[in-house]
Protein backbone atom coordinates (compact mmCIF):
# COMPACT_ATOMS: atom_id res chain seq x y z
CA UNK A 1 0.00 0.00 0.00
CA UNK A 2 1.41 3.06 -0.80
CA UNK A 3 2.03 6.16 1.46
CA UNK A 4 -0.12 9.22 1.36
CA UNK A 5 2.98 11.02 0.51
CA UNK A 6 3.50 8.74 -2.41
CA UNK A 7 -0.69 8.59 -3.36
CA UNK A 8 0.12 12.33 -3.37
CA UNK A 9 3.24 12.72 -5.64
CA UNK A 10 1.63 10.71 -8.11
CA UNK A 11 -1.68 12.57 -8.32
CA UNK A 12 0.84 15.18 -8.99
CA UNK A 13 2.58 14.11 -11.72
CA UNK A 14 -0.52 13.14 -13.20
CA UNK A 15 -2.43 15.98 -12.98
CA UNK A 16 0.74 17.72 -14.69
CA UNK A 17 0.94 15.57 -17.55
CA UNK A 18 -2.26 16.08 -18.14
CA UNK A 19 -2.24 20.16 -18.13
CA UNK A 20 1.07 19.80 -20.07
CA UNK A 21 -0.83 17.79 -22.68
CA UNK A 22 -4.19 19.72 -23.04
CA UNK A 23 -1.67 22.96 -22.91
CA UNK A 24 -0.64 21.36 -26.69
CA UNK A 25 -3.66 20.30 -28.00
CA UNK A 26 -4.97 23.80 -27.21
CA UNK A 27 -2.11 25.05 -29.64
CA UNK A 28 -3.72 22.93 -32.21
CA UNK A 29 -7.29 23.82 -31.76
CA UNK A 30 -6.03 27.70 -32.03
CA UNK A 31 -4.42 26.47 -35.08
CA UNK A 32 -7.03 24.89 -36.36
CA UNK A 33 -9.85 27.53 -35.48
CA UNK A 34 -7.46 30.86 -37.23
CA UNK A 35 -6.85 28.40 -40.26
CA UNK A 36 -10.65 28.27 -40.64
CA UNK A 37 -11.03 31.68 -40.18
CA UNK A 38 -8.45 32.99 -42.49
CA UNK A 39 -9.42 31.11 -45.84
CA UNK A 40 -13.26 32.01 -44.92
CA UNK A 41 -14.57 28.44 -44.23
CA UNK A 42 -18.48 28.57 -43.91
CA UNK A 43 -19.24 26.61 -40.66
CA UNK A 44 -21.34 26.75 -37.47
CA UNK A 45 -19.65 27.97 -34.67
CA UNK A 46 -21.89 26.32 -32.68
CA UNK A 47 -21.08 22.86 -34.14
CA UNK A 48 -17.39 23.35 -33.55
CA UNK A 49 -17.21 24.57 -30.51
CA UNK A 50 -17.92 21.33 -28.55
CA UNK A 51 -15.42 19.32 -30.87
CA UNK A 52 -12.97 22.02 -29.92
CA UNK A 53 -13.48 21.87 -26.35
CA UNK A 54 -13.51 17.58 -26.52
CA UNK A 55 -9.68 18.15 -28.66
CA UNK A 56 -8.41 20.49 -26.54
CA UNK A 57 -9.82 18.95 -23.05
CA UNK A 58 -10.87 15.34 -23.81
CA UNK A 59 -8.04 14.21 -26.25
CA UNK A 60 -5.42 14.40 -22.83
CA UNK A 61 -7.38 11.92 -21.24
CA UNK A 62 -7.31 9.50 -24.11
CA UNK A 63 -3.57 9.40 -23.59
CA UNK A 64 -3.09 10.15 -19.76
CA UNK A 65 -5.29 7.42 -18.66
CA UNK A 66 -3.76 4.19 -20.20
CA UNK A 67 0.20 6.20 -19.43
CA UNK A 68 -1.15 5.95 -15.77
CA UNK A 69 -2.33 2.18 -15.44
CA UNK A 70 0.73 1.44 -17.41
CA UNK A 71 2.91 3.33 -14.61
CA UNK A 72 0.91 1.93 -12.14
CA UNK A 73 1.06 -1.75 -13.15
CA UNK A 74 5.15 -1.72 -14.43
CA UNK A 75 6.48 1.16 -12.08
CA UNK A 76 4.72 0.33 -8.72
CA UNK A 77 6.91 1.02 -6.42
CA UNK A 78 6.37 3.22 -2.51
CA UNK A 79 8.84 6.30 -3.98
CA UNK A 80 7.29 8.56 -6.13
CA UNK A 81 10.26 8.45 -8.71
CA UNK A 82 10.89 10.85 -11.69
CA UNK A 83 8.82 10.21 -14.94
CA UNK A 84 10.88 8.44 -17.70
CA UNK A 85 8.30 7.48 -20.32
CA UNK A 86 5.80 10.53 -20.94
CA UNK A 87 2.38 10.47 -22.55
CA UNK A 88 2.62 11.50 -26.47
CA UNK A 89 1.73 15.14 -27.21
CA UNK A 90 1.22 16.13 -30.58
CA UNK A 91 3.58 16.83 -32.88
CA UNK A 92 4.54 20.56 -32.81
CA UNK A 93 5.48 19.98 -36.34
CA UNK A 94 1.47 19.69 -37.06
CA UNK A 95 1.23 23.60 -35.55
CA UNK A 96 3.88 24.35 -37.94
CA UNK A 97 2.29 23.21 -40.92
CA UNK A 98 -0.80 25.04 -40.05
CA UNK A 99 1.46 27.56 -39.06
CA UNK A 100 2.94 27.70 -42.89
CA UNK A 101 -0.12 27.80 -44.16
CA UNK A 102 -1.39 30.13 -42.22
CA UNK A 103 1.32 32.92 -43.18
CA UNK A 104 0.84 32.03 -46.66
CA UNK A 105 -2.95 32.63 -46.65
CA UNK A 106 -1.51 36.07 -44.66
CA UNK A 107 1.25 36.73 -47.19
CA UNK A 108 -1.55 36.94 -50.25
CA UNK A 109 -4.14 38.53 -48.23
CA UNK A 110 -0.97 41.10 -47.92
CA UNK A 111 -0.49 41.19 -51.04
CA UNK A 112 -3.93 41.77 -52.72
CA UNK A 113 -4.18 44.70 -50.56
CA UNK A 114 -0.67 46.17 -51.61
CA UNK A 115 -1.93 49.35 -52.49
CA UNK A 116 -3.63 50.04 -49.13
CA UNK A 117 -0.73 48.84 -47.02
CA UNK A 118 2.61 50.14 -48.12
CA UNK A 119 4.45 48.01 -45.08
CA UNK A 120 2.59 44.63 -45.77
CA UNK A 121 6.01 43.18 -45.26
CA UNK A 122 6.53 44.71 -42.00
CA UNK A 123 3.01 43.68 -41.10
CA UNK A 124 3.62 40.04 -41.99
CA UNK A 125 7.05 39.99 -39.55
CA UNK A 126 4.43 41.32 -36.66
CA UNK A 127 1.39 38.29 -37.76
CA UNK A 128 4.48 35.98 -37.89
CA UNK A 129 6.21 37.27 -34.36
CA UNK A 130 2.30 37.32 -32.66
CA UNK A 131 1.41 34.07 -33.64
CA UNK A 132 4.72 31.86 -32.45
CA UNK A 133 3.42 32.29 -29.19
CA UNK A 134 -0.04 31.61 -29.97
CA UNK A 135 0.66 28.30 -31.74
CA UNK A 136 3.71 27.16 -29.43
CA UNK A 137 5.88 26.99 -32.45
CA UNK A 138 8.76 27.54 -29.99
CA UNK A 139 8.50 23.64 -29.25
CA UNK A 140 9.74 23.12 -32.65
CA UNK A 141 13.18 24.79 -31.77
CA UNK A 142 14.87 21.39 -29.73
CA UNK A 143 12.40 19.41 -31.05
CA UNK A 144 15.83 17.23 -32.16
CA UNK A 145 17.79 17.95 -29.22
CA UNK A 146 16.03 15.58 -26.77
CA UNK A 147 17.18 15.33 -22.77
CA UNK A 148 19.92 12.88 -23.67
CA UNK A 149 21.70 14.32 -26.43
CA UNK A 150 22.00 17.39 -24.84
CA UNK A 151 24.87 18.15 -22.14
CA UNK A 152 27.32 20.94 -20.73
CA UNK A 153 25.94 24.29 -22.02
CA UNK A 154 23.15 23.63 -24.77
CA UNK A 155 21.52 21.81 -22.15
CA UNK A 156 21.16 24.96 -19.74
CA UNK A 157 20.47 26.95 -23.26
CA UNK A 158 17.44 24.41 -23.72
CA UNK A 159 15.85 24.42 -20.19
CA UNK A 160 16.49 27.90 -19.97
CA UNK A 161 14.29 28.74 -23.07
CA UNK A 162 11.64 25.76 -23.18
CA UNK A 163 11.13 27.07 -19.44
CA UNK A 164 11.12 30.65 -20.09
CA UNK A 165 9.08 30.57 -23.09
CA UNK A 166 6.60 28.45 -21.50
CA UNK A 167 6.30 30.23 -18.51
CA UNK A 168 5.25 33.66 -20.04
CA UNK A 169 3.72 32.37 -22.92
CA UNK A 170 -0.08 33.04 -21.72
CA UNK A 171 1.11 36.24 -20.48
CA UNK A 172 2.68 36.61 -24.06
CA UNK A 173 -0.76 35.96 -25.41
CA UNK A 174 -2.93 37.74 -23.58
CA UNK A 175 -1.09 41.10 -23.99
CA UNK A 176 -0.57 40.30 -27.55
CA UNK A 177 -4.23 39.32 -27.98
CA UNK A 178 -6.43 40.98 -25.67
CA UNK A 179 -4.51 43.94 -24.19
CA UNK A 180 -2.53 45.21 -27.32
CA UNK A 181 -6.21 44.91 -28.99
CA UNK A 182 -7.80 47.64 -30.33
CA UNK A 183 -11.80 46.83 -29.70
CA UNK A 184 -10.65 45.13 -26.02
CA UNK A 185 -8.88 48.88 -25.05
CA UNK A 186 -11.48 50.69 -26.65
CA UNK A 187 -14.29 48.31 -24.10
CA UNK A 188 -11.97 48.67 -21.15
CA UNK A 189 -11.83 52.34 -21.98
CA UNK A 190 -15.52 52.62 -21.44
CA UNK A 191 -15.74 50.79 -18.92
CA UNK A 192 -13.02 52.46 -16.84
CA UNK A 193 -15.15 56.19 -18.36
CA UNK A 194 -18.50 54.53 -17.09
CA UNK A 195 -17.01 53.52 -13.62
CA UNK A 196 -15.65 57.18 -12.88
CA UNK A 197 -19.21 58.63 -13.74
CA UNK A 198 -20.35 56.03 -11.20
CA UNK A 199 -18.06 57.09 -8.53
Amino acid sequence: LLSQAALGCRAAQVLMQYCILANHYWFLVEAVYLYKLLIGAVFSEKNYYRLYLYLGWGTPVVFVVPWMAAKYLKENVELCVPLRCLPPAPPPQINLLIFMRILKVILAKLRANQKGYADYKLRLAKATLTLIPLFGIHEVIFIFATDEQTTGILRYIKVFFTLFLNSFQGFLVAVLYCFANKEVKSEMKKKWQLWKLDH
